[in-house]
């Protein structure tokens, strides 16, 4: 894999996989990633800080406002969609205002809106 390849698997990942990811890295090369971060955050902070602002913009929030008439449609598409258990999805849903997925693609965050306007949730993106 190249760099490029391996940094567009990265940013597709969900929040949760990518703590999975930093501490499997971590067990495996015997490393803590606070170290290095520290060392890398104090003489480049200035550009780090503009840096830091421009993924920012890329990644988008999805929140499932309302769950709409079809609860039952939307509780399938929510576990289709997070890989959540029955129970959770359900809990998710009828707790909505609720996040769906978060730091997601802009094509992602549509595609996941798209899909539960379909079985007439109301999602928003943020």
């Amino acid at each position: 894999m190249t760099k490029e390849e391996i940094i567009a698997a990265i940013e597709n990942m969900t929040v949760l996989e990518l703590s999975e990811l930093v501490k499997a890295l971590q067990e495996k090369f015997g490393v803590t990633a606070a170290a290095p971060v520290a060392v890398a955050a104090g003489p480049a902070a200035p550009g780090a800080a503009a840096e830091a602002a421009a993924p920012e913009q890329t990644e988008f929030d999805v929140i499932l406002a309302n769950a709409g008439a079809e609860k039952i449609k939307v509780i399938k598409v929510v576990r289709e969609l997070t890989g959540l258990g029955l129970k959770e999805a359900k809990d998710l849903v009828d707790n909505a205002p609720k996040p769906i997925k978060e730091k997601v693609s802009k094509e992602e965050a549509e595609q996941i809106k798209a899909k539960l306007a379909e079985v007439g949730a109301t999602v928003e993106i943020k």
